[in-house]
């Protein structure tokens, strides 16, 4: 055998550990592709300082509103929040904020909804009237008047 044939012997040889090599590689990387989607489908862990702050973005409509309910004693209608997180009280504002809140109301996370677009926080508990208000139903001038008629 000559000098020629056993390069070539060698070079075949080097060949066939190069895909050997290459085909562990592929199923290596297939192996870390499958461990990864699983991770995606388990529910996330919750930590121990998984506050309420920690959940949500600073500077999002419902941090903001968070931090409003936390300086109130009261649940807070849409409304009254988008006023005292200092947005405008627009339709879509009121939609977009109430689904927000919503979402993490039907979790029974941070937010939990005490009445129809009227919001508190799960940490507080609000003491909720059974009846409504002596002056439901009634509208505002006809308060006033009842008010001075008295």
């Amino acid at each position: 055998m000559g000098i020629k044939q056993r390069l070539e012997e060698k070079i075949k040889k080097k060949e066939q550990e190069i895909i050997e090599w290459e085909t562990n590689i592929r199923e290596a990387k297939a192996y870390i592709q499958a461990v990864n989607e699983t991770i995606k489908l388990l529910p996330r862990e919750e930590t121990k300082s998984s506050t309420p702050e920690n959940l949500l973005r600073p500077g999002a409509s419902a941090y903001k509103a968070l931090q409003a309910l936390k300086a109130s004693d009261e649940p807070m209608h849409i409304s009254a929040l988008l006023k005292a997180i200092k947005m405008e009280n627009s339709k879509k504002n009121r939609i977009s904020l109430g689904a927000t809140l919503s979402r993490y109301s039907r979790n029974g996370e941070i937010f939990k909804k005490t009445a129809p677009n009227t919001f508190g926080l799960v940490e507080k508990n609000y003491q909720g009237q059974d009846e409504p208000p002596d002056n439901f139903g009634v509208l505002e001038d006809e308060e006033d008047d009842r008010v001075s008629e008295s």
